[in-house]
């Protein structure tokens, strides 16, 4: 059982992690162009984050009010 105010948070986090990790995985690769090892860091970070997203949701889908 959780309270209703820290699903709204598991919420806000999981989109800030898909949205912010998928926007640094394209900057990432973008820039891999110009340097290499800086442009790869930078998507893969992004990756994991977006994959971390993810996951929580089906975390979040097993919660109840």
């Amino acid at each position: 059982m959780a309270a209703p105010r820290t699903l709204q948070r598991l919420q806000m986090l999981i989109w800030v992690l898909i949205y912010g990790g998928l926007l640094t995985l394209v900057l990432g690769i973008a820039t891999a162009r110009t340097d290499e090892a800086l442009g790869w860091s930078l998507a893969a970070g992004g990756g994991v984050a977006a994959a971390i997203g993810v996951a929580l949701i089906g975390v979040r889908a097993r919660l109840r009010e």
